[in-house]
């Protein structure tokens, strides 16, 4: 004669809500895995503790006195970091990466015409670019409007940017790729980035960049 055993109700109810915690671990997993893979991060943590961004810490700390200022805001990097080879277009519509400036420094700024702080703030990375831009740095401003790709050039005329070369994404990927890795929770978002496309410093919201408290700061990251 056959045995028929039926399970509690309490033990089916914890065998359920155990396989459903299993499921959720395996599908968390798998996501933090694939973003790993895609941007060659760990854990949504940047390219974290990378050997060849150990120069760019050791910039930052130097950096240290003179983030003060205009430029106080400046959250200087404490490990490592990696940044994302961002992609966006030039004026010409061809595809740039961040990469394209490996061996410059670079202040990458996000930016958008609906931005009200952008507004005094782009005169004034125009003007640091027109101080210091050259062959060893360059201000990447990055326009992130979705719409009317007509008005960001509109807007630049109209606050008075001539030296910035203009870079955009339409599609705000550059913005959401930032903000995986915590370096963007608004605009504008700005880094200050190594030759070695390694972060040195960030920081959320404007900053006056043509003051002498910035000028001395990228230059001293420079090495001059």
């Amino acid at each position: 004669m056959k045995r028929i055993v039926t399970a509690h109700p309490e033990m089916t109810s914890h065998s359920s809500a155990r396989r459903a915690v299993l499921i959720a671990a395996i599908a968390i997993g798998g996501a933090l895995m694939s973003l790993a893979v895609v941007y060659g991060i760990g854990a949504l943590g940047g390219n974290a503790g990378n050997p060849e961004c150990a120069p760019a810490v050791a910039t930052a700390e130097r950096l240290a006195p003179l983030a003060r200022g205009e430029v106080a805001a400046l959250a200087l990097a404490e490990a490592p970091l990696r940044v994302p080879d961002l992609a966006f277009r030039d004026r010409a519509g061809s595809e740039r990466r961040l990469s394209n400036w490996q061996g410059r420094t670079v202040l990458l700024n996000l930016w958008a015409t609906w931005c009200i702080p952008c507004r005094t703030e782009m005169p004034a990375l125009d003007a640091l670019e027109g101080m210091l831009g050259g062959p060893r740095f360059e201000v990447v401003a990055v326009n992130i409007d979705t719409r009317d790709a007509s008005k960001p050039h509109a807007w630049l005329d109209e606050v008075g940017v001539k030296r910035l070369a203009y870079y955009a994404d339409p599609s705000a990927r550059v913005f959401q790729d930032l903000k995986l890795i915590g370096r963007a929770l608004g605009l504008p978002t700005t880094m200050l980035i190594d030759p070695a496309r390694c972060e040195i410093a960030n920081v959320a919201g404007p900053a006056d960049w043509a003051s002498e408290d910035a000028t001395r700061l990228v230059r001293t990251a420079l090495g001059g």
